[in-house]
């Protein structure tokens, strides 16, 4: 009865897919995809959602579509980069994987692939739902939702964006079923709750197996070609590999794939070694059988499928030795049964080609020669005492959770969101102990032999919003993201299959969420942003395009003042000199004497003041806060596992008392003083901690996640509210505003013309993933780390040509620094010189924090340059050209325009004075030339 209900469920859930289907579009790939170049033209074409001539569902932009399968479950079956014309995917996989209380689950996908290298259509008729996943059971759609709020400062932005970036939202909600349940109580005695002993896949051979090889052919080996596993031998011949069984041993698997071999007796199998006899359990391919031998005799049954791998199993019990065969590892068809003595006990594991009894023999007429690959052996123990319990647990509360797995995809953008969320409506507690948001089996960039350590990833930049621990891009692998070796692609070239082409997205701890009935957990985000080919400019372009989109608050860029002392006449005069020059921010800066821990009345009151005095002369007002790199004590630090130490030597832990009280703080700071921005100094770099004491987690598993989890919260209130952070940390996509460009501090005690150069570098290296206003810069106005009256800029009317010029590089590249020091001027000519260059970025406000394309490194030999673009402004480009020689310099530049959308003609105005016309070539270049003082630059509007 419960299997024909779940046929009527299965059929009713189609009819329901097919008729939610029908109110979309067909998908024409040819009439929607994009022709035009995303990254130069306005793109018409939206995000959308089709369905296809198979009755699938098609999520596409005219530049990427991801599609997929309703039946008969859920999964992603194609990937279409539709700016290259390739198709991305190469294996279908779950949607998601969860573990649930100790029990791993796959979220919709299908099984019964061929062979992982390639995806054909025509595969998915043959494909099956796993009976051990959640199923689809519904999908809805709708526009992109804000992930939190954002108070947006329109003073310090170019122009408006919006928020959330325009797109469409697809949600697919998986359910556990009946067939799930009584699979999982089934199981509740398999093997896979038992002690793994060894898990031996041979990448390589381990020193614990004996090899015996017979000697009647020289090519008879247990390792071929350098791949251990892979038998070649004469049919009829010995070629086997030994390992003494392990105590606690009880079963024994091995995964053959029997390859060319067409033997019979002698066909590859797994044996038991006992001291008068062996026990062996063999695959026949000669005449498509299984056959065993019990220590006495051979028997034979039908059932070899020929062709594929197989798993073949044997378990040893108290009394008797159980024998079966399976062809996909899971589910086992028995083979015999039979006595054994109590007390026999098996002293080796054989897997190979042995002789029909089981020992090391030859046949009289041996064969030609075959390859065959043993690929797996398990050897599994005894039930913990966990799965004991599970075996008389109920697992029907599961039907009770909904997992959601959430696309998002933008206008305009070939970049795909993707998250999961958990509702608990179970009417019990469950603990999320880990999951994977993301599993994609992609096509690989490159095919090789032998090992390699730096192998060319597939053509995806993926972020996420759980990222921490410093500013580079590369920190998302150490938190969020891996490329993995690929389990399932046992065809692949590499000897080893240790080929990074399953991009999966899960939290390296945790997060051992509890989860109550009625709660919903959600997943940190990942996105994906495909690219049309690998040139670093263009691939740095679209990176930038993201973040514009995902989190436009990074465009806030305002003019900004560190002040030395946080005393109240040296913030007033900071903020007196802001206002008359046109800067819009003063930060106490650390060692100032701001203290937002003090959470007194009279300082909080003393800070409001301060505030309110910053607001009625147009600038903002916020100071420093070192939350890591220091020690607490009192048992609030973290507490880390054996042999690891802080990320900074000494890091609090977010979810101790302490940390509670700290961020309690901020919170009542903000909201008793009404300033603007907090940097914060060393945030959370993912230190776990071990402590169980601590009030806001459990123990390890859960440590970094909750951690994660109170600042991202704190970050996000802040956005909601119009705080800007400064945070050396890549946090943009939980609501962080700028990080450092990038810079060694200790550059600024080198001499001034030393800083100017490398200034410039700094900025230029720092922008091919970063927009100009996502990286600050430092200039120390009074001494900093040493260096001396050669490396310091005060007074700064004596050193009016080099401040001029620090201001002319940073104005210039749209890159606000950290002014630090007790004045912005000192003299009527000072203040002027500052007032030229903030006035120079606010009239070009838009085109200057617009994207760089990178011209030329500053290298102090030559003429160094950069190109800000935006073919959607008035102001199409922004050149400037910096000369750091002794002599003037001329030069004629082959200028590229490709990326202002400019096609045929170009108003080239030099210093907003010279007007010039030009016509582009065909690869839409110029011919520029350019006139530069000694130690000066030029700049030039393209319009």
């Amino acid at each position: 009865m419960r299997v024909l209900t779940w046929l009527l469920a299965c059929f009713s859930a189609s009819n329901l897919f097919a008729q939610s289907l029908e109110q979309y579009p067909l998908y024409e790939k040819e009439k929607i995809q994009v022709k035009s170049d995303w990254l130069v033209k306005p793109i018409a074409q939206k995000a959308a959602v089709y369905r296809d001539q198979d009755g699938h569902l098609v999520l596409s932009n005219g530049l990427v579509s991801r599609i997929f399968s309703m039946e008969p479950d859920g999964a992603t079956v194609a990937l279409e980069n539709l700016m290259d014309q390739s198709a991305m995917l190469r294996s279908v996989r779950p949607e998601a994987e969860l573990v649930i209380d100790g029990m791993t689950f796959p979220i919709g996908g299908l099984t019964g692939q061929p062979i992982h290298n390639y995806l054909l259509p025509e595969w998915l008729e043959g494909m099956k739902a796993n009976p051990l996943a959640f199923h689809l059971a519904e999908f809805s759609t709708r526009p992109t939702q804000p992930r939190f709020a954002w108070q947006k400062r329109m003073d310090w932005m170019p122009e408006d964006l919006p928020w959330p970036a325009p797109g469409v939202e697809v949600t697919f909600r998986y359910k556990a079923d009946d067939e799930l349940i009584d699979q999982l109580i089934a199981r509740a005695s398999s093997d896979e709750n038992r002690k793994v002993i060894l898990d031996d896949r041979f990448q390589k051979l381990s020193g614990k197996w004996k090899i015996t090889a017979s000697k009647a052919d020289a090519r008879n080996s247990f390792i071929n070609e350098g791949k251990a596993g892979e038998i070649m031998a004469l049919a009829n011949t010995s070629v086997f590999a030994d390992q003494k069984v392990p105590k606690g041993a009880s079963v024994f698997v091995a995964k053959i794939n029997p390859g060319t071999d067409q033997s019979v007796s002698w066909g590859p199998g797994i044996g038991l070694v006992y001291k008068n006899k062996v026990i062996k359990l063999n695959v026949r391919p000669g005449q498509k059988e299984f056959g065993w031998f019990d220590g006495e005799k051979e028997h034979t049954a039908k059932g070899m499928k020929e062709g594929q791998p197989v798993w073949l199993r044997i378990e040893q019990r108290s009394e008797e030795i159980v024998l079966g065969y399976s062809y996909d590892g899971n589910v086992y068809t028995s083979l015999a049964s039979f006595a054994k003595s109590s007390g026999e006990v098996p002293e080796m594991l054989r897997v190979g080609k042995m002789a029909w009894d089981g020992h090391n023999s030859d046949h009289k007429k041996k064969g030609d020669r075959v390859r065959l690959l043993v690929e797996q052996v398990k050897i599994l123990g005894a039930f913990s005492e966990a799965s004991l319990q599970n075996q008389q647990a109920k697992f029907t509360y599961l039907k009770g959770l909904d997992v959601n797995v959430h696309y998002e995809l933008y206008d305009g953008l070939p970049v795909f969101c993707k998250w999961i969320t958990v509702e608990n409506h179970s009417g019990k507690t469950v603990t999320i102990d880990k999951f994977k948001s993301e599993i994609l089996a992609v096509s690989e960039p490159e095919s090789v032999v032998d090992g390699k350590k730096n192998w060319l990833l597939p053509n995806i930049t993926v972020d996420t919003d759980y990222r921490f621990g410093g500013m580079s891009n590369e920190n998302v692998f150490e938190s969020s993201i891996a490329w993995n070796p690929d389990p399932l692609y046992a065809t692949q070239v590499n000897y080893e299959r240790s080929m990074p082409c399953l991009l999966e997205a899960y939290p390296k701890y945790g997060p051992a969420k509890t989860l109550a009935s009625g709660e919903t957990f959600s997943s940190f985000r990942t996105w994906e942003l495909f690219h049309q080919n690998r040139d670093r400019e263009r691939k740095g372009l679209a990176q930038r395009r993201m973040y514009r989109a995902i989190a436009p608050w990074a465009t806030e860029n305002p003019i900004l003042m560190h002040v030395r002392s946080a005393d109240e006449t040296s913030v007033k005069r900071a903020i007196d000199q802001c206002a008359e020059v046109g800067f819009e921010m003063v930060i106490m800066t650390f060692g100032s004497g701001f203290a937002i821990e003090d959470n007194s009345e009279e300082y909080l009151q003393r800070m409001k003041a301060l505030a309110d005095y910053a607001h009625a002369k147009g600038v903002a007002l916020g100071g420093y806060s070192l939350l890591a790199s220091r020690r607490i004590g009192g048992g609030h630090d973290v507490v880390m596992p054996e042999g690891k130490t802080p990320r900074f030597g000494n890091s609090p832990c977010l979810e101790s008392e302490w940390g509670e009280e700290y961020f309690e703080k901020l919170y009542h700071f903000y909201q008793k003083t009404g300033q603007d921005i907090l940097e914060h100094d060393g945030s959370y770099p993912g230190d776990v901690c071990a402590s169980t004491s601590h009030p806001g987690h459990k123990g390890l598993a859960d440590s970094q996640w909750e951690q994660f989890e109170k600042i991202r919260k704190f970050y996000e209130w802040c956005r909601g509210r119009g705080i800007y952070l400064n945070i050396p940390d890549h946090y943009f996509l939980n609501g962080g505003s700028k990080t450092g460009m990038g810079y060694r501090e200790t550059n600024w005690s080198l001499p001034r013309e030393q800083q100017e150069i490398i200034e410039r570098q700094n900025i230029y290296d720092g922008t091919w993933d970063k927009t100009p206003s996502m990286g600050w810069m430092f200039v120390p106005l009074v001494q900093y780390h040493g260096g001396g009256a050669a490396a310091t800029i005060e007074p700064l009317k004596e050193h009016l040509p080099h401040y001029g010029q620090r201001l002319a590089n940073l104005f210039g590249a749209g890159v606000q620094a950290c002014y630090r020091g007790p004045q912005l001027y000192d003299a009527p000519e000072t203040k002027v010189l500052v007032k030229k260059w903030v006035d120079f970025y606010k009239k070009h406000r838009k085109i200057l924090d617009g994207d760089i394309i990178h011209i030329r490194r500053p290298d102090g030999r030559d003429y160094d340059a950069i190109l800000h673009v935006d073919p959607d402004g008035e102001e199409k480009g922004l050149l400037m050209v910096y000369n750091p020689l002794n002599k003037p310099i001329r030069r004629t530049l082959h200028l590229d325009l490709y990326y202002t959308g400019l096609e045929t003609t170009a108003t080239v105005i030099e210093q907003d004075k010279k007007k010039t016309s030009y016509t582009l070539s065909r690869d839409y270049t110029i011919e520029l030339p350019v006139e530069i003082p000694a130690r000066s630059q030029t700049w030039f509007v393209i319009q």
